[in-house]
């Protein structure tokens, strides 16, 4: 089966009634459709609860893709009391942890833009994150990266999403930052996240919809991870 996504096309919706479909050999919940995004770029999976019919709560550690990567599994707590396929359930999300990763997931999209290197591999959490470039011979400045970020914060330029195709992709490989990990692709489509004039790239995470939302940050350390690599970690400014 596939799961439908309902947070690709809409990343602010906390909850979604949603019918249990099957439970995996490992005993994961796989849904008829979710809010929940499964790790992936990156960003880790969502964490929340799924709610029962009777009221009872299941709390829900992890997102994850299953094994045939098209449907989503849900990965309860240990010794949880699991559904019966074909129950419904409300499923939702831990939103405050989720809203950190949007907003962490948005402002690495900018350091892209204010960085022009090839990423090289990062990771979102809710109270760092980073990416590691290959600057060749370059150097980097934390004042500069950050005041950089923070323009475009202030700017609060919109933040969106639109889709093209396999072709078009192969076509314009200027379009892929990382150097490390392709752009899903096989489908027939593949999703790019838009800052327009700021940034253009594929990407399936999810992301706020103003550049303003992402609120001050500042560069804590720049990390030395090899001759050519340099990891760039940002925080919230308090």
């Amino acid at each position: 089966m596939i799961t439908e996504e309902l947070f690709r096309a809409d990343a602010y919706l906390k909850e979604c009634e949603a019918a249990v479909e099957a439970i995996n050999d490992k005993g994961g919940i796989v849904l008829d459709q979710t809010v929940f995004y499964p790790t992936g770029g990156g960003q880790p999976g969502d964490s929340g609860v799924l709610i029962t019919g009777d009221g009872a709560e299941i709390a829900i550690i992890t997102t994850v893709k299953g094994d045939d990567v098209e449907n989503v599994v849900h990965v309860p707590a240990e010794g949880s009391v699991l559904p019966t396929p074909g129950d419904t359930v409300i499923a939702r999300i831990d939103w405050d942890r989720r809203y950190k990763h949007m907003r962490m997931h948005t402002g690495l999209h900018l350091m892209c833009a204010v960085v022009p290197y090839g990423v090289t591999g990062g990771k979102i959490g809710t109270e760092k994150s980073s990416l590691d470039f290959d600057i060749g011979d370059a150097t980097l400045d934390k004042e500069m990266i950050a005041d950089g970020i923070n323009k475009l914060v202030a700017e609060d330029r919109s933040v969106g999403a639109r889709w093209i195709t396999d072709e078009e992709l192969s076509n314009n490989p200027d379009l892929v930052r990382t150097m490390s990990v392709s752009p899903p692709s096989g489908s027939g489509k593949v999703r790019l996240l838009e800052i327009p004039d700021i940034d253009l790239q594929p990407c399936g995470g999810t992301h706020l919809a103003r550049t303003g939302e992402v609120g001050r940050v500042r560069v804590s350390k720049i990390e030395n991870k090899g001759k050519r690599n340099r990891r760039v970690n940002i925080v919230f400014e308090l």
